[in-house]
């Protein structure tokens, strides 16, 4: 008897956890309302900005811990000096966190070296780096930009 009651009290039990999951939740306050989909510009977080000079360039950021530090040093300015005939490096006053690994990199890769020195390519280099992001020009662009003299790069 005391097994048959125990058996209809978990039964009973599993039935009001299941009823309660099943009905459906009315909206009651215009937040709950809105749409789902793409989080509002106000909730999104800021895209972080580059410039080569006065020009901005468009970057695909990566996803890491050293772009995320990054963003909260913005704004920065840092004086970039041409290096090997294929990048510009500049250093950005502190160490970040970094996940260094051996890669080549290509034209309009950035780069971060070291923990504290940003890199800027327009050509290709082999060296254990974290990346951070890639420059959407095409190489000529990029060697245009980047291959006539130091230039100053800006974060925003």
């Amino acid at each position: 008897m005391k097994r048959n009651y125990l058996k209809g009290m978990i039964l009973l039990l599993a039935v009001v956890l299941l009823m309660g999951g099943c009905g459906a939740k009315e909206s009651t306050s215009e937040e709950e309302k809105q749409p789902s989909g793409p989080a509002s510009a106000a909730e999104e977080d800021e895209e972080m900005k580059m410039y080569i000079g006065e020009r901005e360039v468009s970057v695909i950021w990566e996803e890491n811990a050293s772009v995320e530090e990054l963003k909260s040093l913005c704004p920065l300015k840092i004086d970039m000096s041409m290096y090997g005939g294929f990048e510009q490096i500049g250093s950005i006053g502190k160490s970040i966190a970094r996940d260094d690994r051996q890669m080549t990199t290509e034209s309009g890769d950035v780069v971060l070296y070291s923990g504290s020195q940003i890199v800027v390519f327009y050509g290709s280099n082999s060296w254990s780096y974290t990346r951070l992001g890639h420059v959407d020009l095409p190489e000529e662009e990029m060697a245009e930009l980047l291959g006539n003299g130091d230039v100053v790069l800006s974060l925003e």
